[in-house]
């Protein structure tokens, strides 16, 4: 949307054609005429309506049965919003775009006014180099409604809790050094090493993976384990399985590897 509204920017109506309501397929029809690049998005283009206008006119029934006979053409599903940009889109899936838009600033004077954003000899260029960023990625699986990626991951998380862990907590520096001493003078025990391994394999098992999915995680959580003992910050996370939802706590030393001398 915001590449569209830098392309319609002033764009002169001849360009953007006099009866036509779109105007981003006019402005990509006509560079098309003069841009082999611009040209085969065209086509391409034109393929995907003509599959949406088919699948459109075609019964419900009927759809499905000739997808799954068929394995060569792979038609692909577009949402409303994919539609409404689908030339741009289209140019940018193709990694094409930042080439389209670095002709048409070379060649803006056939196209737009003076004033225009893509006429101007800085923003133009800044534009077109902008967009070959995007243009180098891989869209082989798009982000759904339904992909929570605001939320930061395990491993951000872990991180997060290492470093607070470091500076907010008022007994770790009286209690680290006997940890460190107590590590370096039984770095042969099997034990030690085992557990070092086992207390590693849970962090990680904090991760994100296929079977379980992190909903929610807060360090520094207080647990009391009993009435006479002290609360002990640790890290809570909510995780969610295909059948169930886990509730976890970790203290905060077995997430840097050692317990010391707790029970």
């Amino acid at each position: 949307g915001v590449v569209e509204a830098c392309l319609l920017h002033m764009l002169k109506r001849r360009a953007a054609g006099f009866l036509r309501t779109d105007k981003v397929a006019a402005l990509f029809t006509k560079v098309g005429k003069s841009c082999a690049i611009a040209g085969d998005v065209c086509k391409k283009v034109q393929e995907l309506q003509q599959q949406v206008e088919s699948r459109k006119n075609q019964p419900n029934g009927q759809e499905p049965l000739k997808r799954q006979g068929s394995t060569t053409s792979k038609t692909p599903v577009l949402t409303p919003q994919a539609i409404k940009h689908i030339w741009v889109r289209t140019a940018l899936i193709e990694k094409v775009l930042d080439k389209i838009v670095q002709y048409i600033v070379d060649n803006c004077s056939k196209y737009y006014e003076k004033e225009a954003l893509l006429a101007d000899p800085v923003c133009g260029p800044i534009l077109a180099s902008l967009l070959v960023g995007p243009c180098a990625l891989e869209y082989t699986k798009l982000k759904t409604a339904d992909h929570y990626w605001t939320d930061p991951s395990a491993d951000e998380l872990v991180q997060r809790h290492r470093i607070h862990g470091a500076h907010g907590r008022q007994d770790s520096p009286s209690k680290r050094p006997a940890l460190g001493i107590r590590k370096r003078h039984s770095s042969g025990s099997t034990s030690e090493d085992r557990f070092a391994a086992s207390a590693r394999e849970y962090v990680e098992s904090l991760h994100q993976n296929s079977r379980t999915h992190l909903l929610y995680g807060k360090n520094n959580v207080l647990v009391q384990p009993k009435d006479d003992l002290e609360a002990i910050p640790g890290y809570l996370s909510l995780h969610q399985s295909a059948d169930s939802l886990t509730l976890k706590w970790t203290p905060n030393q077995l997430m840097n590897g050692t317990l010391g001398d707790s029970e």
